[in-house]
């Protein structure tokens, strides 16, 4: 069992902890999921239970219409079930025979095109290497035609195979646990229309999870495509991030690089000491949060680095609905005490969070001891050797549960990214495809303040100050957030362009907000971001969002795929910020190319050298 150990917990959480126990936390949970499995969800009513709130979709007559706590009751029919391992390496055979004997090809890549949590626990399984065998995973995250562009040669330059040849050794995974999650659709269309284009029948190369009438079913159905019901009970009780560790739309990618499934299906059932743990640990950020500590630093070992965004996606989203208190996860930071005001000013609004792995390379010891000497709130949660990913994520829904049952919030919805989606369907539609022929874009581009180098500074949501320039502006902004985001609408996983960009933008946001304003920062793309952690920045609020674009954007002919959904992202991202009230502005750099570039790095610097 990991073993935690709290440092600085003042004011004490011990107390707070106590409760989970008293109020037999754990064993109403059980039987509140066992009832809504055998006896329906109309006999369930959130007024006699405070558990149903927090865990189901209620509808505006007060009836549950979704019980989401699957994210726990797979791993109890897991235990009772043993052959969920051998199930699932069973399909994956018929899938990769059906490929072979049409085409007669083997299995070289994956493509799984979703959002959000459909995707990120598959981008986290490549970060930590647990997908280096097997078929190569690629995530297609974005309606950047540049992704899927740059993915397919990739895949080409890899395989030294034409695209006819690499098409057909493919698998194309859609994956969409809402409703009206229309991106996938987007990238499935065009992947359709390159495997017709290219003469080969798609059918064994497309599978798809998703509910039933949803834009992605409405798509891949009629096109015959193979439904793979998302979790092994067949049941629909799990939001999107709460697919991992236990769906097929997570243990799919596992089984095909050849991962022990048994042993990831057993990693992730707890022990109730374990679940214990989970709450201590739950009970101390939300003590630390109240009284104005909540940035939570997360400082992972080194095998699990690559879990950092998993991690803060499954707290931002599930926890960001609140004006009063919210939670901030802090990652990809250098620790520095620097960076961080001093644990007596009242502006000290950081806890640590330390994931050590018995026996493997940790965080670095000599900062943490530094750390907790200082006065710092600290967290030292130490894992046995061998352990699974798979306990680390269970662990950490249980946190996320038990900081929902003590905030009394629901962890299992996410309004505020349905907001952008419906606003970037309405610029898309009402402009018949073209955003930027809206009088929305219109006064976007009437609100800008050129930078040099083709860089301009769109701020129609922040009151600049008509004589300020565009660094000017932006500093002020800067320095009135409570954290930052820069968010590049683009690919910055695979295009060589776009991780100069992204390198660009960690530069930004170590010399702008954690060295000279102390502050935490988000750096991300767009519009996963929205998906990922969206609910933070939009529902809690005090953020200081920077969305970037280029102005000319890709395209990807050989699938009829421009930008114009992308572009409309962008755009409706600032919109809904703006509707809630939320400080945003927009950097837009000419091109990719770079000298662009190099301006936005000039223009960062001095910002910087105006916070000084």
């Amino acid at each position: 069992m990991p073993v935690l150990s709290l440092y600085h917990d003042q004011p004490d959480s011990g107390p707070i902890s106590e409760r989970f126990e008293k109020e037999e936390v754990l064993a109403k949970l059980k039987a509140l999921d066992a009832r809504a499995r055998r006896k329906g969800l109309e006999s369930l009513d959130p007024s006699r239970n405070a558990l149903i709130p927090l865990g189901t979709e209620i509808n505006a007559d007060g009836k549950v219409t979704k019980n989401s706590y699957g994210v726990f009751h797979l791993a109890w029919r897991a235990e009772e079930d043993s052959n969920w391992a051998s199930r699932i390496n069973g399909e994956l055979d018929d899938i990769k025979a059906a490929i072979k004997q049409l085409h007669g090809v083997r299995l070289r890549f994956v493509i799984w095109a979703g959002m959000g949590g459909s995707a990120e626990d598959k981008s986290m399984y490549n970060a930590v290497g647990l997908l280096s065998k097997g078929p190569r995973l690629y995530v297609l995250d974005s309606t950047d035609p540049s992704k899927l562009k740059a993915i397919l040669a990739d895949m080409q330059k890899r395989s030294n195979l034409p695209l006819k040849d690499v098409l057909k050794s493919t698998l194309v995974v859609g994956m969409a646990m809402g409703m009206t999650s229309y991106e996938p659709v987007v990238n499935l269309e065009k992947l359709y229309a390159l495997y017709a284009k290219n003469g080969i029948d798609s059918k064994p190369n497309f599978i798809y999870m998703t509910l039933p009438g949803s834009l992605l079913d409405q798509f891949a159905g009629p096109r015959g495509y193979r439904r793979v019901e998302l979790q092994l009970d067949n049941g629909n009780a799990t939001a999107g991030r709460h697919s991992g560790p236990l769906t097929r739309g997570s243990m799919y990618p596992l089984g095909l690089a050849g991962v022990d499934l048994d042993a990831w299906i057993g990693g992730a059932l707890l022990t109730e000491q374990d679940i214990a743990a989970a709450f201590r640990l739950a009970a101390f950020i939300d003590e630390q949060g109240r009284a104005g500590r909540n940035k939570v630093t997360l400082m992972l070992n080194k095998a699990w680095a690559g879990a950092a965004l998993w991690t803060k996606q499954d707290f931002e989203e599930s926890l960001g609905k609140s004006e009063e208190i919210g939670l901030k996860i802090a990652i990809g930071e250098k620790v520095k005490l620097a960076d961080y005001h001093a644990p007596k000013d009242a502006q000290q609004d950081r806890l640590f969070v330390v994931v050590q792995l018995k026996g493997a390379d940790g965080p670095d010891a000599e900062k943490v001891s530094l750390l907790r000497r200082k006065g710092y709130p600290v967290a030292v949660l130490q894992f046995p050797v061998k352990t699974m990913l798979s306990t680390y994520m269970q662990f950490m829904h249980y946190v996320v549960f038990g900081l929902g049952y003590l905030r009394k919030m629901n962890f299992v919805t996410q309004p505020s990214v349905e907001l952008y989606k419906a606003i970037t369907n309405r610029l898309f539609e009402q402009s018949n495809g073209d955003p930027r022929a809206t009088e929305e874009w219109k006064k976007f581009q009437a609100a800008a303040v050129k930078y040099r180098g083709g860089l301009t500074l769109h701020a129609p949501f922040l009151n600049g100050g008509a004589s300020k320039s565009a660094a000017e502006i932006f500093a002020e902004a800067a320095r009135r957030g409570d954290y930052g985001e820069l968010t590049f609408f683009g690919d910055m996983r695979y295009s060589p362009k776009g991780q100069r960009i992204r390198k660009a933008l960690d530069k930004a946001a170590e010399t702008v907000f954690r060295a000279r304003l102390r502050k935490a920062v988000d750096v991300y793309e767009g519009p996963a971001m929205n998906h990922s952690y969206h609910e933070m920045v939009i529902g809690h609020g005090r953020c200081f969002s920077t969305v970037l674009f280029a102005d000319k954007q890709d395209s990807f002919p050989a699938a009829s795929y421009t930008a114009n959904y992308h572009t409309a992202q962008f755009l409706a991202t600032q919109m809904a910020l703006a509707e809630r009230g939320r400080a945003v502005c927009a950097l837009v750099l000419k091109d990719l190319e770079a000298a662009s570039v190099a301006a936005l790095e000039q223009f960062f610097s001095e910002v910087a050298r105006l916070l000084r």
